[in-house]
């Protein structure tokens, strides 16, 4: 860098081109990783071992959960601690609509879109000993909180419920829609002025001792049926077959 000067004498040094950029990368970067705490931050006691890390590289990690084999690019996998591979109690993943794909800088701000219309889907695969299937999910657990087990003709061709409002589930509503493989259950927030930009939740098995569920936001709704197909296939394509 060449220095100048000013009118008072003082030196003036000139800056570089790329530090613009840079300080644009660094400030998404930052902004991803709150948006990921937000859906997908860990319980406090693993706050030093988990550390949103989003990166484009797409190495195959080899992991395991509750003895499930996976071999996941490096750019679906939310934490540090994961993109090691090796044995996880849980794992947490992300991607981008329509077509899941994974973590690149281009996308960084549309990762880190906090948006009511953000396409990104953040992903968890755990170990889950019930494996409870949809329809047994819905009738023994929610069925009892809704205010009306008849539901109503919903959007998009779900039914809708409504949780009473002495309920845990209270600001939220119930959806299901119906596929070739049973029911889809989604759990929405509503929208409010404390949560304008509110998110679904569909939880499922993947395989015997396994559960995968995601977290999508409530405007993307209408493509329930593209979203389900895809998180599913998606998480599927990462089983490593015996």
């Amino acid at each position: 860098m060449t220095p100048t000067a000013d009118d008072a004498g003082e030196p003036i040094q000139k800056r570089s081109g790329w530090l613009v950029p840079f300080a644009v990368f660094v400030v998404t970067a930052v902004l991803s990783a709150a948006v990921l705490y937000y859906y997908v931050g860990p319980r406090p006691a693993s706050f030093v071992r988990d550390v949103p890390s989003p990166t484009a590289a797409t190495t195959p990690v080899h992991l395991t959960v509750n003895g499930v084999a996976f071999a996941i690019p490096a750019n679906h996998i939310v934490y540090r601690s994961a993109q090691r591979g090796g044995e996880q109690n849980d794992l947490a993943l992300f991607a981008l609509l329509p077509d899941f794909r994974g973590f690149s800088v281009a996308d960084a701000q549309r990762f880190a879109s906090n948006a009511p219309d953000s396409g990104a889907i953040f992903i968890l695969v755990r170990g889950d000993r019930l494996n409870l299937t949809e329809s047994e999910r819905l009738k023994r657990i929610y069925m009892g909180y809704v205010d009306n087990q008849m539901g109503l003709t919903g959007p998009y061709g779900l039914t809708q419920y409504q949780f009473r409002s002495d309920s845990g589930y209270r600001g939220e509503d119930l959806f299901v829609g119906q596929t070739a493989r049973g029911p889809a259950v989604f759990r929405c927030v509503q929208f409010s002025a404390e949560v304008p930009s509110p998110s679904c939740l569909r939880e499922t098995p993947l395989t015997q001792g396994v559960a995968l569920s995601y977290r999508f936001k409530r405007a993307q709704l209408a493509k329930w049926r593209e979203i389900s197909a895809g998180a599913d296939a998606l998480v599927r394509s990462f089983l490593q077959r015996k």
